[in-house]
């Protein structure tokens, strides 16, 4: 009642979300491979990751996690040799998702250093970002979650002012709701290039 609300997206359902639309975009079914690259170890930040796992074990999906280290965390583009060895020993992977904005728009240097080419394995992941727009555009990342931070830096300055000058209560904005692939890249991508 004092203003404090929250803008930004829901972590865990966030993660249901993208798992389920990545799965149908890619037509997995019960016993295909996935894997998903994520950060289960911080508790917090982890449900995103939880989300995707969830889902596609609900689905019948065989998951493959692996942990992002605390190196591709600071370079994503040190987790080439990950991705690379990882397909070598699993080639009938058919999804890969990354819960790591740098990973994401990284993902089409993975799957080049792996010799596939675009399509070959779905991939999927958080925040959309010109190098990610770009991805999708190429074929390299079928999909991403979209949490919309430019509403989480707007929104919260909006609530100050409606509390201040009215009153108003905290609002709670899921900002975490919008999945971006080819079909709506053309109309989104120019605007992550503004930083929209």
């Amino acid at each position: 009642d004092k203003g404090f609300g929250y803008v930004g997206q829901e972590l865990y359902p966030s993660g249901l979300m993208l798992a389920k639309g990545a799965a149908k975009r890619a037509g997995l079914k019960a016993g295909d491979r996935a894997m998903v690259w994520g950060l289960l170890g911080q508790e917090t930040r982890g449900l995103r990751t939880k989300g995707c796992v969830d889902a596609l074990k609900e689905m019948g999906v065989e998951v493959d996690y692996i942990e992002i280290s605390d190196q591709v965390n600071s370079d994503p583009a040190s987790g080439t040799p990950v991705v690379a060895s990882y397909i070598a020993a699993h080639p009938d992977v058919k999804l890969i998702i990354t819960d790591h904005g740098g990973l994401t728009a990284t993902l089409g240097t993975y799957l080049k250093a792996a010799n596939k080419k675009p399509g070959d394995v779905f991939g999927a992941g958080f925040d959309l970002s010109a190098a990610t727009a770009t991805a999708i555009k190429e074929g390299w990342v079928g999909c991403v979650l979209d949490q919309q931070p430019w509403l989480q830096g707007y929104l919260p300055i909006l609530q100050i002012c409606l509390t201040k000058k009215y009153g108003f209560a905290g609002l709670h904005i899921d900002t975490g709701a919008a999945i971006i692939d080819k079909t709506n890249i053309d109309f989104v991508a120019p605007l992550a290039e503004k930083g929209i």
